[in-house]
């Protein structure tokens, strides 16, 4: 069973570039790929710690620093991005083309002119801010593999990524939905870059790629529970049966508690690996207490737990309680992987 609970880098298909109604910011997406370049802040975050994921609330950007909006705090309008966008004379005469090639870029891409950004952005050789956004188009659009080339050449001058954004007073915040009211937040900054990264390799057919991305971003936080699981999904995935596939899922997981449903989802995975190892007994400790915490619970999650213990029954020759996780799960959701054929329905 090829578990996906998490919506995860959903940057494509149908996602259109919008510029919002005020002029004071620019906006890809949908609900659960959104895009905002604005000069007033984004979505800002509140962390939940362990997890790389936030609680998402409205913030402006003041001296470089985020801060929450009060509630009778005023703020003078801010410039439209266009109207930040803009290199004078004798600035354009001394400024580096790189950085000329970007502002022209992104005041295409404010005006609405995606298809000549586009190109603007791809030619802007040495600029890492060019880049990304260019890679981050060819995500949204599928094209996985130019996506690739082009956030692999951001990731040679990752160093320098962000720095016109942070120039001209223009935030890149990709808002990526994981539940509702929770979200990853990524931005024009080596984390963002990997993320990115492993959905292109991910889609683009290059999944050692993917887990080396995955990789990285776990040696920049190693507790991390999202990057876990992720990669806990790609190991398995992969490799469902294999031994020292089994081993480092358990090993990923090591002291993780059901904090949240990502933590829920992610020993979801160890009771997998521990019973491809044939440890039936702890697959089945770790399963039964994920079931009865189900309170802000997603339904496909609980499913999927339920599922893994019928299945840790069965091989424990449990056939009496694999029934009833089958039973209940027949009852909610008939069409579940193969319950109804091992209910003899079929």
């Amino acid at each position: 069973m090829a578990f996906r609970f998490f919506r995860r880098f959903k940057l494509a298909p149908g996602v259109s570039l919008n510029l919002s109604k005020s002029g004071g910011s620019l906006s890809f997406g949908p609900r659960g790929a959104k895009v905002t370049l604005g000069t007033s802040g984004a979505r800002q975050t509140v962390g939940l710690p362990g997890t790389g994921l936030y609680y998402t609330k409205h913030s402006r950007i003041t001296g470089g620093r985020v801060q929450r909006r009060g509630p009778k705090e005023r703020q003078a309008p801010a410039p439209p991005p266009k109207d930040r966008l803009t290199l004078g004379f004798f600035q354009r005469l001394f400024a580096p083309a790189g950085e000329k090639a970007w502002v022209d870029a992104m005041r295409e891409l404010v005006a609405g002119r995606e298809d000549k950004a586009r190109a603007m952005f791809e030619d802007a050789r040495g600029v890492p801010d060019a880049s990304f956004v260019a890679g981050l188009i060819a995500l949204r659009r599928g094209e996985w593999e130019r996506a690739a080339g082009l956030l692999e050449r951001t990731h040679g001058g990752r160093r320098q990524l962000g720095q016109y954004f942070g120039r001209y007073g223009v935030s890149l915040a990709v808002d990526l939905q994981v539940t509702d009211g929770v979200h990853a937040v990524i931005g024009p900054d080596e984390r963002g870059l990997l993320l990115a990264m492993t959905e292109a390799f991910q889609h683009g057919g290059a999944p050692e790629k993917a887990v080396d991305c995955l990789q990285r971003l776990r040696h920049m936080d190693p507790e991390d529970v999202m990057i876990k699981l992720f990669l806990a999904e790609f190991i398995l995935d992969r490799d469902p049966d294999g031994r020292d596939a089994c081993k480092r899922v358990v090993e990923l997981a090591q002291g993780v508690k059901n904090e949240s449903e990502v933590h829920g989802a992610l020993l979801l995975h160890r009771a997998r690996a521990l019973r491809g190892l044939g440890l039936h007994e702890a697959a089945r400790d770790t399963l039964t207490p994920l079931l009865r915490r189900r309170s802000g619970r997603p339904q496909d999650l609980l499913l999927a737990i339920r599922y893994e213990r019928a299945l840790t029954y069965t091989e424990m020759g449990h056939e009496g309680r694999a029934r009833g996780d089958f039973e209940r799960i027949y009852a909610e959701s008939p069409s579940y992987e193969d319950v109804e054929a091992r209910l003899g329905l079929a």
